[in-house]
Order: C-alpha cells, then structure tokens, then sequence
C-alpha cells in the first residue's frame, strides 16, 4: 500500500472516530428523528456515558403561523413546511431510557428509535407527506 493511500485511510478513519464523538456526546436536548418528522425530548437524568433517561416535551403549533401550500404534490405543496412551534417542557410526561448504540453509531429509545443530541429541541412535521 502506498504511503499516500495509507495516510488517506488514516484521515478517513480520524474523521469518523470525530463524528461518531461529537455524535455521542450528551447534552440538555435528544431530537427523534422519525423519517422526515423530528421531536423535541429533553435529556432529564444521566445514567452513563450511553445511558440517560429522557422524557418527551409539548409542542404546540404557533397560532401565528399560516400554511402557505400550493397545487402539486399528491394534493398540495406546503412551501412554508414544517411549521413554527413552541416547544415546553411537561414534568408530567412519561420518562423512557436512550441508549448510545455502538453498532449503529447513534443514539436510540425502545424499538429503536432514532435518537439524535441537540443543544436546541426541535419539532418538525412534515406536512408534505
């Protein structure tokens, strides 16, 4: 093997060891990622570096907000997707355990849920689908 090809592997590996890092670090926020919809949890308790427990936060749709959608699609296009929200914690919501999952390289809940940290919590729904 070349000492050029060599280094090549080298960084890519460098730079996946980084993102797969920056990827498992907790912090206050953990956004589940269900295919184009995305919501808010709040990290409430760290049980490990692959374990904590997180809990669902409320979001509700920003009653300023107007869909603006359009004629296409399979019966319209939402230019404006998404929508605004305003996301708040509920101590009242159940609380459920995430766990960092070595072989994926990912965060994930019961049933393996697609889990992602966030320093923000979003909410997206994808009124396109």
């Amino acid at each position: 093997m070349t000492t050029n090809l060599k280094n090549i592997r080298e960084q890519i590996e460098q730079e996946r060891a980084d993102r797969i890092a920056e990827a498992k670090k907790i912090k206050k926020y953990i956004n589940y990622c269900g295919y184009s919809d995305v919501t808010p949890y709040e990290v409430v308790e760290v049980i490990s570096d692959q374990t904590v427990v997180v809990r669902e936060m409320d979001a509700e749709l920003d009653p300023n907000w107007k869909m603006e959608a359009h004629v296409g699609g399979f019966a319209a296009h939402v230019v404006n997707n998404g929508g605004e929200w305003i996301i708040t914690s509920n101590p009242k919501n159940p609380t459920y355990r995430a766990r960092w999952s070595k072989a994926k390289g990912q965060w994930q809940m019961r049933g393996g849920m697609r889990m992602r940290m966030a320093d923000q919590p979003r909410k997206f729904y994808d009124y396109n689908f």
